[in-house]
């Protein structure tokens, strides 16, 4: 071992050349984080979901009693005082997502295998993004999107790139449609900036992730290109009325030239009717991009595929591996019907950038982004080590807990479910006791169980707001639980009721 790096009380983890020296200090390392990763597990992700702390509790047991940052260390520390802090500081404050009961915002438990994958993936530490950086995590990359791309059901001439999740691929599906599409509908050979942006439209339902307006900001459009259209009783944007919105914008003058649709909302599940969708875009002449980021996974499940139909019509999908893949994050993911859209898009030639001619797959004109880890290895593994048919039962066995939880909250007394037949594994409901008739009260008390829900450490579900009420919201990606955990859930919330009745009084 070199004298360079004598300095650290445990100088082979940080000068690791040397195997006769190193590699022992390497593998109790790696036993000891793996085994920190196993306490928590076992220990600390079993006890509940989330910690009962308030945020201001949880700033004063992490920061101390200034809840401010302390300043960053002068002085090297070793991995068994880092463990120590790690297990004593963190892994008791951390929302569980391996806990049965623990229903969220599609924060799935990742699969071993995926965390493998992340540390595989962390030690070849492949820049994928030009070939020269990562030229096997280009390839490999390549087949995984391939997968995604036959799963979304693309044929010859498609093309998939991996994204840090659903927003950035939601952002550069809008980005490609503005470059791609509306240039041509403005007859510009060059992407449209500014003023051109004005007047245009793009169509999307209530019941749309906030990532398509912020990306429409972000492209300098202004605030009124997107026309939000009311969704039906059940969520679902229709044809119809998005076909009646075309129409009236014509006859103002303005120019649509986008329909952005949903494929399991994050609010409720629901699945906006793309085929009724794509026949207004083709009849229109607009880009049609769906939302697939968590519901596209549903076609992993021969059973439960129907429930996210006409994909393949879509110019553009989002599709989420970390949702209903139980990826460890992050890894989204977004497929284009044609190769081209992306290269127009992104294309750039950076002087740094040379690359020998035989080797065109350069991901960073593919992408928005230009630096991204190697994110397909893990999702890589767990496909192979799954397969299509295990990722398809893992689907359904949480589209069948959302199933059996309709059903509980239909026998248990004074539990509403909206929509009544969800589509996909999201359950939005509430708790109506006879006590409460005012409108305003309800609401209060579905976020004060929320929380004692929350204290009580039986399980975890969300608030949302449908139709200006608020609901329970469960996102049952939970591959580890049971239609016991999920009873529990909805026991532990009568079982708290009284309570939080007579704390509202």
């Amino acid at each position: 071992m070199s004298d360079a790096f004598s300095w650290h009380p445990e100088p082979e983890l940080i000068g690791f050349r040397d195997p006769a020296t190193a590699r022992e200090a390497l593998e109790m390392f790696g036993k000891a984080i793996w085994d920190a990763g196993l306490d928590y597990l076992y220990d600390e992700a079993s006890k509940r979901p989330v910690v009962a702390d308030s945020y201001p509790e949880m700033r004063r047991r992490y920061f101390g009693e200034t809840s401010e940052p302390a300043p960053a260390p002068s002085d090297p520390s070793t991995t068994e005082d880092l463990l120590r802090e790690f297990r004593e500081r963190i892994a008791p404050y951390v929302f569980n997502s391996q806990h049965p009961g623990a229903f969220s915002y599609f924060t799935a438990p990742p699969l071993p295998v995926s965390i493998g994958g992340e540390v595989l993936g962390q030690w070849l530490h492949q820049g994928v993004d030009v070939w020269a950086a990562g030229p096997i995590g280009a390839l490999v990359e390549e087949e995984v999107t391939s997968w995604l791309r036959k799963l979304v059901g693309y044929g010859d001439g498609s093309w998939g790139v991996l994204t840090s999740g659903g927003v950035m691929a939601n952002v550069m599906a809008m980005t490609v449609a503005r470059d791609v599409h509306l240039a041509r509908l403005l007859g510009q050979n060059e992407p449209p900036r500014g003023r051109a942006l004005e007047g245009v439209r793009v169509y999307a339902s209530d019941q749309t992730h906030f990532s398509i307006r912020r990306a429409l900001d972000v492209l300098g459009f202004p605030h009124e290109t997107l026309r939000v259209i009311d969704s039906d009783d059940a969520f679902r944007l229709h044809g119809a009325p998005v076909d009646q919105a075309i129409a009236a914008d014509r006859r103002a003058g303005l120019l649509p030239f986008a329909v952005s649709a949903v494929s399991g909302s994050t609010n409720t599940g629901s699945v906006d009717l793309v085929g009724e969708l794509a026949d207004v875009a083709e009849r229109n002449d607009l880009w049609l991009h769906v939302d697939a980021a968590y519901g596209g996974a549903a076609r992993l499940s021969a059973r439960d595929a129907h429930r996210v139909p006409d994909l393949e019509r879509a110019d553009s999908v989002t599709i989420d591996p970390h949702k209903w893949f139980f990826q460890g994050y992050d890894i989204g993911g977004l497929v284009v019907k044609h190769r081209d859209d992306l290269l127009q898009t992104f294309r750039s030639s950076p002087e740094y950038y040379r690359s020998p001619k035989d080797a065109p797959l350069n991901w960073y004109q593919y992408s928005l982004e230009g630096t991204r880890r190697f994110r397909a290895l893990k999702l890589w593994l767990s496909w192979k080590h799954l397969g299509t048919k295990g990722f398809g039962r893992l689907v359904e066995h949480t589209n069948d807990l959302a199933a059996h939880m309709v059903q509980r909250c239909r026998e248990l007394d004074r539990f509403e479910v909206a929509p009544a037949e969800p589509e996909l594994s999201v359950v939005c409901f509430r708790h109506v006791p006879r006590e409460l008739e005012d409108g305003d009260a309800v609401d209060a008390y579905q976020d004060a169980l929320q929380r004692a829900l929350e204290m009580d450490g039986t399980g975890w579900v969300s608030t949302t707001r449908l139709r200006g009420r608020t609901y329970l919201r469960a996102g049952i990606v939970n591959y580890l639980s049971t239609t016991d955990d999920v009873d529990a859930v909805l026991d532990a919330l009568v079982r708290l009721s009284p309570g939080v009745l007579a704390s509202l009084r």
